[in-house]
């Protein structure tokens, strides 16, 4: 099952060699790695999303991530309300007139937009969720795409999560 895991670390060298050798020595895939700084200096926000197969062996990893000397917070959201975006930049070949309007026509509905056109080429940026991402890859494919680069996910929990134990009241007078 995949599961999407945050950490916010200090922004030392070689912390993310550590946290990918931990993944590596459970041999654990990583499917998608995003880094970036986070709201305070000094602090940097990881997001890993990996294949795990058992929530045992999850829960070991969570542990030893927390052992980790400049791991300041681990959180296994997958299972929480999330916000979740990737960005793709896909170069797509252009062969006559008529392909270049069919992709405007294609990626308008995605909200993808076009940041670069050639004779040869044009290149489309989308960012959503990862099936949304994935979606319109299939959908260009066709035309041949030229250059493909992803970011992988980054993710968030919303401000207000569910309750699971939140007793729902019913009336039948409005």
């Amino acid at each position: 099952m995949k599961r999407i895991i945050t950490l916010t670390v200090n922004n030392q060298a070689g912390v993310l060699n550590r946290i990918t050798g931990l993944f590596m020595k459970r041999q654990y895939n990583i499917e998608s790695i995003t880094v970036g700084h986070a709201e305070t200096p000094g602090i940097s926000r990881m997001t890993f999303v990996v294949n795990v197969e058992d929530e045992h062996k999850l829960e070991q990893v969570i542990k030893q991530l927390h052992k980790q000397i400049d791991v300041l917070k681990v959180n296994d959201i997958t299972d929480q309300a999330i916000v979740a975006r990737e960005l793709a930049l896909i170069k797509v070949m252009i062969t006559t007139p008529q392909t270049r309007n069919e992709l405007f026509s294609l990626i308008e509905p995605f909200r993808a937009t076009v940041i670069d056109v050639s004779q040869s080429s044009m290149t489309v940026q989308v960012t959503g969720d990862p099936d949304k991402v994935e979606a319109l890859i299939n959908l260009l494919r066709p035309f041949g795409i030229k250059e493909l680069g992803r970011t992988g996910v980054t993710a968030f929990t919303r401000g207000t999560q569910k309750q699971e134990n939140e007793i729902k009241s019913f009336s039948i007078i409005n």
